[in-house]
């Protein structure tokens, strides 16, 4: 199977990078199954249903949150009424939606996709992800279950990250780390046959902090006080992330190769 997998997508500029994009890499790239993280896609903070409507109407088929998960609040409905989208699976166990779905893939293959917090770093505590991804895993064992898995760790450590990716070798066709919105250059196939990368970066203006204008972010670093909010940057936006190519029989990658389409950074495809 080949698989895509985008990183964070930030605000307007990465919902327009998408948008013109995604149908053509589709299509040139002969994805079978694309997967976006877009939990800063809403003015960089959260997802709303609309803008979750445009990421799927651009070629993704699931789409992924984070720990802003719900800052967009019209998403506490949205994702009960539209499965393709997952939130993390150790999330507060009241959150609505699941952490973990199974998807229909061209040639009736599955593929499962799976989403998990970090714990090091991050300002929630939130439940161990090593325990949480354990009984998706041992469910969904590749090669039967699910033809592909994918894993999301969504956290500010690469320690953690890669930590998360050994645990889970051999039992995920891909584990990609989101969150930090800086794409590294470790993409690998680790010892077991899974595909991984620290952090996919963002789909979003690199001529930036993290995505966001450089203005207000500059200012408290040197100041130490903050004046404004925090905005997204504007400029053209360049897709970060990851391909994969699977095997159908084992779930486990015959090739990874990281992805940069558009905006400021060296282009990369598969």
């Amino acid at each position: 199977m080949r698989l895509l997998y985008l990183g964070d997508v930030m605000g307007r500029a990465g919902r327009t990078a998408i948008a013109e994009h995604l149908p053509r890499l589709r299509s040139d790239w002969r994805l079978d199954f694309v997967v976006v993280n877009g939990e800063n896609a809403s003015n960089g903070m959260g997802l709303s249903g609309e803008h979750a409507k445009g990421i799927f109407d651009a070629g993704a088929d699931c789409v992924t949150l984070g720990d802003h998960a719900f800052d967009q609040k019209d998403m506490m409905q949205a994702i009960e009424q539209d499965s393709r989208i997952v939130r993390p699976i150790n999330f507060a166990k009241a959150a609505p939606g699941r952490g973990h779905r199974l998807f229909n893939a061209p040639g009736g293959r599955k593929v499962l996709v799976t989403q998990v917090l970090g714990q090091v770093f991050m300002k929630r505590a939130f439940d161990d992800p090593f325990s949480a991804l354990e009984p998706v895993l041992k469910s969904h064992p590749l090669g039967g279950l699910a033809q592909a898995v994918i894993v999301d760790i969504h956290c500010e450590a690469t320690s953690e990250k890669m930590a998360i990716g050994h645990f889970c070798d051999g039992r995920a066709s891909l584990v990609v780390g989101t969150h930090t919105h800086v794409p590294t250059g470790d993409a690998q196939i680790l010892p077991g046959g899974t595909a991984y990368q620290t952090d996919a970066g963002m789909c979003g203006d690199y001529n930036s902090v993290i995505g966001m204008d450089k203005a207000e972010p500059m200012r408290r670093f040197i100041t130490g006080m903050p004046k404004s909010r925090f905005t997204p940057a504007l400029g053209e936006a360049t897709l970060a992330g990851v391909f994969v190519d699977t095997d159908d029989r084992t779930g486990l990658a015959r090739q990874v190769r990281m992805v940069r389409v558009g905006g400021r950074l060296e282009q990369a495809a598969p």
